[in-house]
């Protein structure tokens, strides 16, 4: 999964599962402490772009109707190659999807690198040329 994939994919996940029944109360602390978290770093990221924060408040209520707003803010404010921010949403998704951590879908190691996607049924085009 990319890095932006991932931040965007935590957000969604924190802001769901910490209200869930089904989550045993110690869990559901560490999901809400860990969503803060995220939270944070992703708004300290956006700050000062005022879609950016727009996207990021209205993501917590409406993700599906906000990803794409919030993907593009977050990747225009560099997230990706935010190291704290990519590591507050991969610990947030052990939590709130231990096997798909364990499995691996959310580690992201991307160095130097162009034009590379990480993840599922993804389309890329690309033109390095002038």
């Amino acid at each position: 999964m990319d890095p932006i994939a991932l931040i965007v994919t935590a957000l969604a996940a924190g802001a769901t599962a910490g209200g869930l029944d089904t989550v045993k109360d110690a869990t559901k602390a560490g999901i809400q402490t860990a969503y803060a978290k995220l939270g944070g770093l992703a708004r300290k990221r956006v700050g000062g772009q005022p879609d950016g924060e727009l996207a990021l408040e209205r993501h917590e209520s409406s993700p599906q109707k906000w990803e794409s707003l919030l993907t593009a803010e977050l990747t225009e404010a560099g997230a990706a190659g935010d190291a704290d921010l990519v590591a507050a949403a991969r610990a947030l998704m052990e939590l709130v999807d231990s096997a798909g951590a364990r499995a691996g879908k959310y580690n992201v190691t991307i160095k130097n690198a162009r034009g590379v996607q990480v993840g599922d049924g993804n389309v890329q085009f690309n033109n390095f040329g002038a």
